[in-house]
């Protein structure tokens, strides 16, 4: 018996409890989302034509789990000494994010990653702004980040 797969339809999903969100931000970077009522995502992210930081955040529930496609990002968060830890990630590489970790990710001009929300079973709002890690990446220039990679 040969697999035949039915479309399901917007409205359908939407009565599952899933949507869909496409937006553009930040200088034009592009986000492609699916999001469930359970507080659950799927996003796929291009960068803009010029490389820039996304905004400093953390989560109380959800787990974060991000892979580069193309390109290269540089993840930050405060560690464990309250210092901020820079992570220089490329092509194939991936970083996972518990909750109550600030972090912040700088996208290269037309990267793409894949981020996957999971955990937590919150339907609300579960993001929560870093100004202190804001505060620490906003001012570090691509320039800056290729002067310390370390890859």
């Amino acid at each position: 018996m040969r697999y035949s797969p039915k479309k399901i339809s917007l409205e359908e999903a939407r009565l599952s409890g899933i949507d869909v969100n496409f937006e553009t931000i930040n200088k034009g970077e592009k986000r492609y989302k699916l999001v469930s009522s359970d507080g659950s995502s799927y996003c796929r992210t291009v960068g803009s034509e010029i490389g820039a930081w996304q905004n400093g955040h953390y989560h109380k529930a959800v787990t974060e789990f991000y892979v580069v496609q193309s390109g290269w990002i540089v993840y930050a968060e405060i560690g464990l000494n309250q210092e901020v830890d820079l992570h220089f990630l490329q092509e194939g590489e991936s970083v996972s994010v518990k909750p109550f970790v600030h972090h912040n990710i700088y996208m290269s001009a037309n990267a793409i990653t894949h981020t996957i929300k999971y955990g937590g079973g919150s339907n609300g709002v579960d993001w929560f702004p870093s100004h202190k890690l804001d505060k620490v990446t906003k001012k570090l220039t691509e320039n800056d980040l290729l002067e310390l990679k370390c890859f």
